[in-house]
């Protein structure tokens, strides 16, 4: 299983999903969901390898591997340490 961090809290995640449902509680505010608004824009402090490549969508809004949207990733495996 692959992990989710912020701020001391972990939510473990089965390889290869999205991270949207463990930002969701571990605070991060979401809007659409579909990459267009960057209300769940996030900092990747941590295992920027263990996400999935930038989505269009994140590169249209300017996005790059420390900073991300968390509708639109994916966990690969490992760590992902977080803030926002």
């Amino acid at each position: 299983m692959a992990k989710i961090i912020f701020s001391n809290n972990k939510i473990e995640i089965k390889e290869g999903k999205p991270i949207k449902e463990a930002c969701e509680k571990l605070g991060v505010p979401f809007s659409c969901a579909e990459g267009i608004c960057g209300t769940c824009m996030i900092d990747v402090v941590e295992g920027q390898e263990n996400l999935s490549e930038l989505t269009q969508e994140e590169k249209d809004m300017g996005m790059n591997k420390t900073k991300r949207l968390a509708c639109q990733c994916k966990i690969k495996n490992g760590i992902v340490k977080i803030k926002y």
